[in-house]
């Protein structure tokens, strides 16, 4: 055929054809974009730090930060001694270092959890009623001084019978608290602990829908995480994966999946010296939640250490080692979210992260630059892989490891355009797989 000669094209199937097969397959269109909308596009917290109810107070989260860079002043002083305690290559020490140090000064919280659950234990009702009326008070001004973590909330008590009413009754006061002073923040998270049962996440739904119906608030306004620490939430007595249909049980609220390590340790009888995010039995629980989320919208979350960077140096070096390796071991499985449990956590959470995004993100804009402008390399990307580079630069931005004038600089891409790469329509990801 020469050259500028149309192609013919012939066809078989009448176009009734394919309007049927359309129409038989409406209702999995409609599924899928019900239970697999997509990540919904907005931050996610590198960590969330637990605080019990009667420690909680107005200067909690600078209280954090001041303790944190108290001790990168005592333990490792200057860039040079915090890279060789955590293993940082040297062309990063300097960057990494400057980088948490700011944040610390700037924000030390990511997203704090107010704690009524095993941080707080089981105390007088009076004395729990005082104590969520008064983290409510102070999360409302906080938010409105300017203060606050970019997320906060409270963990109330789970909804298992001997304390099924203290949780109720303590989440009502504290989301009328919030109305009371104001309204509901933007950045308000909740979390339900120790569920077992897809039909306590269904009754923590109805709970917030009788809440906003009560102040005539929109429908879905409330969302929430749900605690994964019984061996029941991850394998039901029906041998189905009970993380998946509790998902589906929060119609629409869940917000995030969190690892409970200690818990759901001791649920399978792991030794308490050997109860750790990293321990085989963890992985597989985060693997089964992470399927479980995958495309729902729902973000997951890895668990903590209880070993604390308290006492001498070593000690403390050795602590943050620790932090700092099981930080970088969950953002390479993709759990980009943890808990700390002190303030000498946060060191070795910011480095680890800054660290992770900083030593990557020149590869991940140049393949995205050339992927967006279509010019080739020596890796074939595709969509997928567009909104996984996206994703890793935006994560990046958000926390505080990359700035907007270097990813523009080295991608030549703006924030919008990452935000469009990060979040292709369905069709677009599967269209050249």
């Amino acid at each position: 055929m020469g050259q500028g000669q149309q192609e013919k094209v012939a066809t078989s199937l009448a176009g009734a054809v394919s309007e049927e097969i359309s129409a038989s397959l409406a209702p999995v269109d409609a599924e899928l974009e019900r239970r697999y909308p997509g990540d919904p596009g907005t931050r996610q917290p590198v960590h969330t730090v637990y605080v019990p109810g009667d420690a909680f107070a107005a200067d909690t989260v600078r209280s954090w930060g001041d303790r944190a860079l108290a001790a990168l002043d005592e333990h490792a002083p200057d860039a040079a001694s915090f890279a060789a305690v955590l293993g940082i290559a040297e062309e990063l020490a300097e960057p990494v270092h400057a980088r948490v140090r700011a944040k610390l000064e700037r924000e030390p919280i990511e997203d704090l959890r107010v704690d009524f659950e095993d941080g707080y234990g089981n105390r007088p009702d009076a004395e729990e009623d005082t104590a969520a009326a008064r983290a409510a008070r102070i999360v409302a001004e906080a938010y409105a001084e300017g203060t606050a973590a970019p997320y906060m909330g409270i963990r109330m008590k789970c909804m298992e019978a001997p304390v099924r009413a203290r949780g109720i009754r303590t989440l009502d006061i504290f989301l009328t608290g919030l109305m009371e002073a104001g309204g509901l923040p933007g950045g308000l998270v909740l979390t339900l602990p120790k569920v077992t049962y897809a039909e306590q996440v269904t009754a923590m739904a109805r709970l917030l829908d009788a809440f906003e119906k009560t102040h005539g608030l929109e429908p879905g306004r409330i969302g929430f995480e749900i605690q994964i620490e019984t061996s029941q939430s991850i394998l039901g007595a029906d041998g189905t994966a009970t993380v998946a249909r509790m998902i589906q049980a929060a119609e629409g609220r869940a917000t995030g999946l969190h690892y409970g390590t200690f818990d759901y340790s001791a649920c399978l009888g792991v030794s308490a010296a050997h109860q750790a995010s990293d321990h085989p039995a963890a992985d597989h629980a985060k693997a089964v939640m992470q399927v479980a989320a995958a495309g729902t919208g729902v973000r997951v979350s890895d668990g903590s250490t209880n070993v604390l960077p308290v006492g001498p140096t070593a000690k403390v070096h050795a602590a943050w080692r620790l932090h700092y390796g099981l930080t970088r071991r969950a953002l390479a499985r993709a759990y980009y979210q943890g808990w700390d449990m002190h303030p000498g956590h946060t060191p070795p959470r910011y480095a680890a992260v800054f660290a992770f995004y900083r030593e990557g993100f020149e590869q991940a804009a140049a393949r995205l630059s050339r992927y967006a402008n279509r010019t080739g390399g020596d890796v074939m990307d595709e969509p997928a892989t567009a909104k996984a580079l996206s994703g890793y630069l935006l994560r990046g931005l958000d926390c505080g490891a990359l700035d907007n004038g270097e990813v523009a600089r080295l991608a030549g891409l703006t924030r919008a355009d990452l935000e469009s790469f990060a979040a292709p329509r369905r069709g677009d990801l599967t269209a050249s797989a």
